[in-house]
């Protein structure tokens, strides 16, 4: 029976000790909206972190615990490192912040936002700055064309 009782102590000492979430070594560029979402997440882990200590810490679930204080870790880190960067005015090339519009070669038209790290959502239309597709646009303006992937994508609109 004890050997039972060690090894659960053993699973929740492993689980508790979480390894850190990792940080990326670009730039944290982030817009408005990104810098909002990354304040966001740092109210809601200090809110964990101090709920994972109300209901008794590390010895009530140290799981919890270990969760928060990597998340408070992390967000804290992306908040001190955030650089807000905003497209400058009307672009007539592709920047940072600016939603791109391109069209593939089998016709199909994609619209998508280059944005930071954090607030890159491909299903709602938001890539990183630091993806292949929005490497190979920033820069560019309407009527240029780029290879992705071995395809080529010509760029029809920046807004």
């Amino acid at each position: 029976m004890a050997v039972a009782f060690t090894r659960e102590e053993d699973y929740e000492a492993q689980a508790a000790n979480l390894p850190d979430r990792p940080v990326s070594a670009h730039p944290n560029l982030v817009t408005a909206s990104g810098l909002a979402a990354i304040e966001a997440e740092l109210a809601a882990a200090r809110a964990a972190y101090g709920a994972a200590q109300t209901e008794g810490g590390i010895s009530a679930d140290r799981t919890a615990m270990a969760r928060a204080t990597r998340d408070l870790r992390y967000w804290g880190a992306r908040r001190a490192s955030a650089q807000l960067t905003e497209p400058e005015g009307a672009a007539a090339t592709v920047q940072f912040g600016c939603t791109v519009e391109v069209e593939r070669e089998d016709g199909r038209r994609q619209s998508f936002r280059i944005v930071g790290e954090d607030e890159a959502d491909p299903k709602a239309g938001s890539v990183s700055y630091v993806s292949p597709l929005a490497r190979a646009v920033l820069g560019k303006a309407v009527g240029d064309v780029v290879t992705v992937n071995g395809a080529e994508v010509e760029v029809m609109a920046v807004r």
